[in-house]
């Protein structure tokens, strides 16, 4: 929930303001983020920085959900609190903003213009922003350890173009967009064994990736892919992939094509194979911003790009693959504090990771 906090001996839990009261993390190095854009580096629990970006390197991480406030009169102590609980009048209050949103909903022949044109409009961001929308997600190690769990070649051992390695673990990112998720690994895990595979519906996103300095075929495969379409474009093999990473990226499809995104991630995925899963969670300080004419559906908006986002919760994600074992599937709730502007901001995430059945 956006919430205006005041310091004091004492503070009490405030009214909802109205929601331009609040300003989000900003995103990435554009000159003007998009409102409800995610945060630029570090989401996680351990960060320093008003933007979310990691402590230097010569301080310790607090290990994830640390930073708890347990004394309101504490909260301009730090940028970030973790776990932080929401009182009944705040969610009853974000769910009136949700019921007043959907007074004004995007007409339905808007709505299916807006799907079918889904892609364009990604390509339409990615002509506009090039690379230098979102910043490179740092926090990867961080939160999902279970890609970098080899992180060191063996000397002379160093993947190049002329003589490719075996490949013993195959990662792939579905909605890759320039490179944000990849690069990151291919830069930490040196492990000659890995391959990462890259895809998105924006073809322009993937050129602008193809030309980054790490895109080496020999340890990274990009091809576009829309995957709400069944067809698997012959890059993917299926029953291949070790694991699949999708970062917001669920969210930017309509729910009607859930069944079948999840279908070809569980066709692409192996036997005991992970899906590491990180989203907007219900009621975000995102969401509660959209303004009037932004209302697709039920938790579903348009933002002012002509991109989509949904906001989820734990039940939806869970739902989505039956049978699947629950490694982690929770909301990280935060409460980002901008202690220069004396201002307060309710974010929240859901983080999952699902192991496929062997």
């Amino acid at each position: 929930m956006p919430t205006a906090v005041t310091p004091g001996p004492s503070v009490a839990p405030p009214p909802l303001p109205p929601a331009s009261a609040a300003v989000p993390p900003t995103q990435g190095h554009a000159k003007k983020a998009r409102p409800d854009a995610e945060p630029a580096t570090a989401p996680a629990a351990g960060t320093d920085a008003a933007d979310g970006s990691p402590p230097a390197a010569s301080q310790p991480r607090p290990s994830f959900g640390s930073r708890r406030l347990v004394d309101k009169a504490a909260v301009w102590e730090n940028n970030a609190w973790d776990h932080v609980t929401w009182e009944a009048e705040e969610e009853a209050a974000a769910r009136a903003v949700v019921a007043q949103q959907a007074q004004a909903a995007v007409p339905a022949g808007r709505q299916a213009e807006l799907e079918q044109t889904a892609a364009d409009q990604w390509n339409a961001f990615y002509g506009r922003n090039g690379v230098n929308f979102f910043k490179d997600r740092q926090w990867l190690a961080n939160e999902f350890p279970e890609i970098f769990d080899s992180d060191a070649a063996p000397a002379g051992q160093a993947a190049s173009d002329a003589a490719p390695p075996i490949v013993t673990k195959r990662i792939l990112e579905i909605g890759c967009g320039v490179g944000n998720t990849i690069f990151p690994i291919l830069e930490r895990n040196q492990d000659p064994g890995l391959h990462v595979y890259a895809t998105d519906y924006s073809a322009t996103a993937i050129s602008l990736l193809k030309e980054h300095a790490l895109y080496k075929p020999s340890r990274c495969t990009a091809c576009v892919f829309d995957v709400t379409s069944p067809d698997i474009p012959p890059c993917l093999k299926p029953g291949s992939m070790d694991i699949i990473i999708c970062i917001f990226v669920l969210s930017a499809i309509s729910p009607a094509t859930w069944p079948q995104a999840a279908a070809n991630i569980q066709a692409l995925l192996k036997p005991g194979g992970l899906l590491l899963f990180r989203d907007y969670g219900r009621h975000d300080l995102a969401q509660l911003r959209f303004k009037k004419d932004r209302y697709l559906a039920e938790n579903f908006y348009v933002r002012g790009d002509n991109t989509r986002v949904y906001f989820f919760t734990q039940d939806e994600i869970a739902a989505m693959f039956p049978g699947w074992e629950v490694m982690q599937n929770d909301y990280d709730r935060r409460l980002i504090v901008n202690r220069k502007r004396a201002i307060t901001m309710h974010r929240n995430w859901l983080q999952t990771k699902l192991r496929k059945p062997r």
